[in-house]
């Protein structure tokens, strides 16, 4: 990382260019799995998270181009696959947002839990809790999250988040929201 040491009084002057935000990228590009053809997407931080999802995407069906440094173009047309490979979806926290872009494109979905945390077992409650208000059946075993939609189709509800997270943002709460998402 570059240093700069600024000595007082003078103005600032210039340009920084401002990465992706990991947090936003790993959500917006399994979005991609929603349509049925090339979705652009600039301003991708080029790291290990987001090229597991790429990775998985790739798994999946999808085709991957990268078209500079921070673009890549993802073309879903060819995605037919429902089940999320285990070992590598367990090596990423950010799982969990395949299953709601699998169940939007096929009504159903198996995706492994999220992995790659050293600080414990990542709750996803809340996103589960959403889906099933949308009329999702859900079953946890075998170590997938096995999902589906009636009629193959989602609908629309009013899902209230009653916790804090950075994958499932909700309204503030007193008691402490942990490491959910």
């Amino acid at each position: 990382m570059t240093k700069y040491v600024i000595q007082g009084g003078k103005p600032l002057h210039g340009e920084v260019e401002i990465s992706g935000a990991k947090n936003a990228a790993v959500a917006i590009l399994p979005a991609a799995l929603l349509v049925d053809g090339v979705c652009r997407i600039e301003n991708v931080p080029n790291i290990s998270d987001v090229t597991m999802i790429l990775d998985i995407m790739e798994e999946l069906g999808a085709k991957i181009r990268r078209v500079n440094r921070t673009t890549v173009d993802v073309d879903c047309s060819k995605v037919y696959k429902q089940k999320v490979p285990h070992d590598l979806a367990r090596q990423i926290r950010a799982s969990y947002y395949l299953i709601g872009a699998l169940l939007g494109r096929f009504g159903r979905a198996e995706v492994p839990p999220p992995g790659g945390c050293d600080l414990g077992v990542r709750p996803i409650d809340q996103h589960l809790k959403g889906f099933c208000a949308m009329g999702a059946e859900i079953q946890v075993e075998n170590g997938f999250v096995y999902a589906s939609a009636e009629n193959g189709r989602l609908r629309g509800a009013q899902v209230y988040l009653d916790v804090v997270s950075v994958g499932a943002p909700g309204p503030t709460s007193s008691r402490s929201a942990g490491w959910s998402a």
